[in-house]
Order: structure tokens, then sequence, then C-alpha cells
């Protein structure tokens, strides 16, 4: 009976996280997400790694315009690490896409999601993906909030978080931007249909 109730009460703050997002994303089909990214801006994030490695590098910053600026970058966004769809579809996605990515000209394929980059980094070499994607923790929320691609998954006991995107970017420029509809969809963020615009 606990089990079951506890199996409610998910589903119940997960269909109250989907409702949040359909109203994420009625506001971004009237042009509430960003064109470019501000590659002047003091927006950083923190590149994946273990926590001495954070320790060693007085837990230094990585600054978009580094990120992006001169390069062809597809990067895609999540609500969070070891969740499920993150885990199971969206990472392998582009995984197994990297290749075909790089030949139509894709210099580096970016993972961010709003955690921290000890956990990014544990996620990341649990799938095995360390070597053909750069993943980054949104530690502040800033990079998601700078692009209205922010959303507050809080009816989800997950407070501020990132919505399901995929996107093309070319020095800073935002080329191409799919996003969810709710972020446990996975049906416009997958790296196929980044390619079919490539």
């Amino acid at each position: 009976m606990a089990a079951f109730m506890v199996r409610q009460r998910g589903q119940g703050l997960w269909k109250n996280a989907m409702a949040m997002g359909q109203q994420y994303m009625q506001l971004r089909q009237m042009g509430s997400a960003a064109k470019k990214i501000d590659l002047e801006s003091d927006v950083a994030l923190q590149e994946a790694r273990t926590w001495d490695e954070g320790v060693s590098t007085k837990f230094s910053t990585t600054p978009v315009s580094e990120i992006f600026k001169g390069k062809k970058v597809a990067i895609f966004g999540l609500p969070g690490a070891f969740t499920g769809v993150c885990s199971q579809k969206h990472v392998p996605s582009f995984l197994n896409n990297s290749d075909k990515l790089k030949s139509k000209g894709i210099d580096s394929i970016v993972c961010v999601s709003v955690n921290d980059p000890y956990t990014m980094n544990a996620w990341a070499e649990k799938l095995g993906a360390k070597d053909k994607i750069k993943f980054y923790g949104d530690f502040d929320g800033k990079f998601h909030k700078s692009l209205g691609l922010d959303l507050d998954l809080s009816g989800a006991l997950l407070g501020p978080r990132s919505q399901r995107y995929a996107a093309v970017v070319e020095d800073g420029k935002i080329k191409q931007l799919n996003v969810e509809e709710v972020p446990s969809d996975f049906k416009v963020s997958d790296a196929e249909t980044l390619l079919k615009g490539l």
C-alpha cells in the first residue's frame, strides 16, 4: 500500500511538472526564447569533473565565449542527470550520432543541465560518453535563464531546471532550436532531428 501511494504521488507530481512545461511552451512560442548567446556576458558553466579536479582548478568556470565563439556547436539541455529519459534516450541519441554530427561540420557536442559538475561527471562516466560529448553543469541556472530555456520543476521536487531541447549554435547565433512541449517528451530534441537541418 505504501509503495502504491508513493507511486501515485510521484505520478501526480510529474503531471504537475508537465502542466508547467506546457505553460512554458506557450510562452516560448510567443518568442521568449533567445536568438543568440551573448558571448560578452559573464554567464559561465562548470565543466564536468571530479571534486579533486575542482579543488585543483580552484573551482574555475568556463565562460560561454570559450565554448561557442568561432565554433559550430550542437548543444542539448535536459532536466537532470541520472533521470530516465535523459539517461535512456537523450544522451544516447547524441552519443550514437556524434560522428555524423562531426561530419556535418559540428566542432563540438555539448550537454548542459542545471546540476553541479561532479554529478555531471559521474553521469557522463556511467554513460561512457565523455570522449564524444562535453558535459557542463549550469550550476546557478543563469545560462538557461539567459536563453529563456529555464523551467520550474518544483512540482516534481526538482526545483529550477532546464527545458529539454537541442540546438545548433554557430559563433553564438542559434541556427536551430528544438524544444520539447513537456520535459518528459523526447520527440524533437534528438540528434537525428538536428541532423536533418544541417
